[in-house]
C-alpha cells in the first residue's frame, strides 16, 4: 500500500508543470523581476490577473529621473518630464526642483515592461488569477484559476515572487508573512483621468502636484494632479476604507481647484478608476523557504508621496538577482530579504512616522515645506535613498531634522 502510494504521488509530480521562477503579478516589481531572471536564463513564469497587462491602475504613474535608463525601457513611454513638484497646503504653494522626473501611464509601464520579459523568454500568462500556494518537498506549488480555460491550474515551481499590489492576502499565504497592521495602513483611491478638448495651461505639463489637506469629512487627504499626453491624471487617497460615493465626492470637491487654474472654462470628459493602495511601514517579513515578496505587495511605498514604482522595479531586480545566484540550490529568499531592507526599510519607515506625525497637526506640514522652501540642500537630499549619503550629509541631514522636529512641536 504504501509503495502504491508513493508510485502514485511520483506520477502525479511527473505530470504536473513545473519551472525555476513563478511570479505573480505583471506590474513593476513581477516584470522587471521577469525579465531580468528569463535575461538570465532563468526558466520563468509570470501570472497576472488582468486581460491586459497595466490595466485597473490607479496610479499617478511618476517616474523618477533617469528610471528609464536605470531599468533599460524606451524613452517613448514618457509623456511629460516636469522639472518641479509642488506641494499645496490650506495656507500656500511650496515649489521644489526635482530635475527631470516623468510621468506615463500604468498600461504603457507595465506593458512595456512585459513585452521586454517575453522578448527575453518569459512566459507571460494573461487571465490567471492566483489562488493558493503551498510548499511541498520537491518545490513550491502554486494555483491558480485560468479565465481562458474556466480551469484550476497546478504549478510547481523553484522560487516564487509574490507582487500582486496592496490586495495581497499573505496572512492566508503563509503564517510567517503576517503582518497585523497591514490593514491600517490601506489606502482608500479615486481618481479622475481628465481629457480636455483642447490644452491646459502650459505650466500645467511642467509641474506635478501634490496636496496636502482635510477633506470634507475631516480626513487627511492626499491629492495629486499629474500631466500626460492626452490627459492629466487628477486624484486623492484617504487613509481609510471608505465607499466609492464618499470618495467620489470627495474628488468632486477637489478638482474645481484644479480646473480653475489648469484648464479654465476647457469642456473636458472623464474616465473614474478606483483602487486600494498602502501607506504603512513595510512588512516586517518579505522572505521565507523560497518564497518572496516584493512591490507594493512588501509595503515599499513613501508614505509621504505614495511612490513606489522605483522601489517595486528595484526590489524585482533584487529577487532576479537572488534567485539566479543559487540557480546551483538554495533559498534566495534571505538574501533577497536583506537587500531589500538594506535598501528601503530604514528610509520608509522613517517616511510613515513623519507622515503620521505631520497628520496629527496639519499646520505642521508647512512648517517642513517652509523649511525645505529656504533649504534647497536639504530638498534636495531628501529626494535620495538614505544609504546613498556620506557621513556629512547625515550630520546636516540629522541637523535640519532636529530644527524640524523643534519647530513642528510648537506648531
Amino acid at each position: 500500500m504504501f509503495q502504491r502510494s508513493r508510485r502514485k504521488r511520483a506520477r502525479k509530480i511527473a505530470q504536473m508543470e513545473s519551472t525555476e521562477f513563478l511570479i505573480v503579478g505583471c506590474g513593476p516589481a513581477g516584470g522587471i523581476a521577469a525579465r531580468e531572471a528569463a535575461r538570465a536564463g532563468v526558466a520563468t513564469v509570470v501570472l497576472e490577473r488582468d486581460a491586459v497587462v497595466g490595466v485597473k491602475r490607479v496610479c499617478a504613474a511618476g517616474l523618477r529621473p533617469g528610471f528609464c535608463e536605470n531599468f533599460d525601457l524606451p524613452r517613448d513611454i514618457v509623456h511629460c518630464d516636469p522639472p518641479i513638484i509642488t506641494c499645496t497646503t490650506a495656507k500656500r504653494t511650496y515649489a521644489y526642483g526635482v530635475g527631470t522626473a516623468h510621468t506615463t501611464t500604468r498600461e504603457e509601464l507595465d506593458g512595456t515592461i512585459a513585452a521586454l520579459a517575453r522578448v527575453e523568454g518569459a512566459d507571460i500568462r494573461t487571465g490567471s488569477l492566483f489562488r493558493s500556494l503551498t510548499r511541498e518537498r520537491d518545490g513550491v506549488v502554486v494555483e491558480y484559476a485560468d479565465y481562458a480555460s474556466a480551469t484550476r491550474r497546478r504549478i510547481r515551481a523553484r522560487n516564487v515572487f509574490l507582487a500582486q499590489g496592496s490586495s495581497a492576502r499573505l496572512d492566508e499565504i503563509d503564517p510567517r508573512f503576517r503582518y497585523p497592521a497591514w490593514n491600517t495602513g490601506l489606502i482608500t483611491c479615486y481618481q479622475y483621468r481628465v481629457y480636455p478638448q483642447t490644452a491646459a495651461v502650459p505650466e500645467t505639463y511642467q509641474t506635478l502636484e501634490m496636496h496636502y489637506y482635510v477633506g470634507t469629512t475631516g480626513r487627511n487627504v492626499i491629492a495629486w494632479m499629474f500631466p500626460k499626453r492626452d490627459h492629466l491624471s487628477i486624484g486623492l487617497g484617504i487613509q481609510a476604507k471608505l465607499p466609492g460615493a464618499e470618495l467620489r465626492a470627495e474628488l468632486d470637491a477637489f478638482l474645481p481647484t484644479v480646473q480653475r487654474r489648469l484648464f479654465p472654462g476647457i469642456p473636458y470628459s472623464v474616465r473614474e478608476e478606483g483602487n486600494l493602495l498602502y501607506g504603512g511601514a513595510p512588512r516586517p517579513a518579505i522572505g521565507a523557504a523560497h518564497v518572496m515578496v516584493g512591490g507594493t505587495a512588501a509595503g515599499l511605498v513613501d508614505a509621504t508621496t505614495g511612490e513606489g514604482i522605483h522601489e517595486a522595479a528595484t526590489s524585482g531586480r533584487l529577487a532576479a538577482q537572488a534567485v539566479a545566484a543559487v540557480r546551483g540550490g538554495g533559498d534566495p529568499a534571505p538574501a533577497y530579504a536583506r537587500s531589500v531592507r538594506r535598501a528601503f526599510y530604514s528610509r520608509l519607515r522613517h517616511r510613515h512616522k513623519l507622515m503620521g506625525f505631520l497628520e496629527r497637526r496639519p499646520a505642521r506640514f508647512d512648517v517642513l515645506f517652509e523649511q525645505l522652501d529656504r533649504t534647497p540642500r536639504f530638498a534636495e537630499l531628501l529626494q535620495h535613498d538614505r544609504n546613498d549619503f556620506t557621513p556629512a550629509q547625515w550630520m546636516y541631514l540629522y541637523a535640519q531634522a532636529a530644527k524640524f522636529s523643534l519647530r513642528a512641536l510648537r506648531a
